[in-house]
C-alpha cells in the first residue's frame, strides 16, 4: 500500500485532539519513508515524518494551531483499505501535552 499523493482527513478523533474533518492531510511517500503537510480547522500548519512497514505506519508530528500553541507528538497507526479508501487508525501519544494520548480515525477523501 501506498501514501503517495493520497489526500486524508480525519473522521474521528479523540476528545484532546486538534485535528477534525476540516484538517486535510496530504501524504508523500517515497519507498518506506512518509511525509504529510495538514492544515484547516483548529490547524494553521502541520507536519508529520514518519516510516511505514506493511500495513503500519510510524510518524512523528509537529503543528501549528489558529490559536498560536505549538504541538508535538508520535503515533502508530494501522493502514487497511475499507470500501476502496485508504483507512488509517491513528493511536497518538503528545510529546508537549506530558504524554497525552489518543485516538484519531483517517480516511481517504
Amino acid at each position: 500500500m501506498n501514501l503517495d499523493n493520497v489526500k486524508m482527513n480525519v473522521v474521528e478523533t479523540a476528545k484532546n485532539g486538534v485535528v477534525d474533518q476540516a484538517t486535510i492531510f496530504s501524504f508523500a511517500q517515497t519507498d518506506s519513508f512518509v511525509t504529510a503537510t495538514y492544515s484547516g480547522g483548529l490547524i494553521l500548519q502541520g507536519y508529520l515524518v514518519g516510516t511505514v512497514h506493511q500495513n503500519k505506519l510510524s510518524f512523528s508530528y509537529c503543528q501549528l494551531q489558529t490559536n498560536g500553541k505549538i504541538d508535538n507528538g508520535s503515533s502508530e497507526c494501522e493502514i487497511s483499505v475499507e470500501n476502496g479508501k485508504i483507512k488509517l487508525v491513528e493511536h497518538f501519544i503528545w510529546t508537549s501535552r506530558n504524554g497525552e494520548h489518543g485516538f484519531n480515525i483517517f480516511k481517504e477523501l
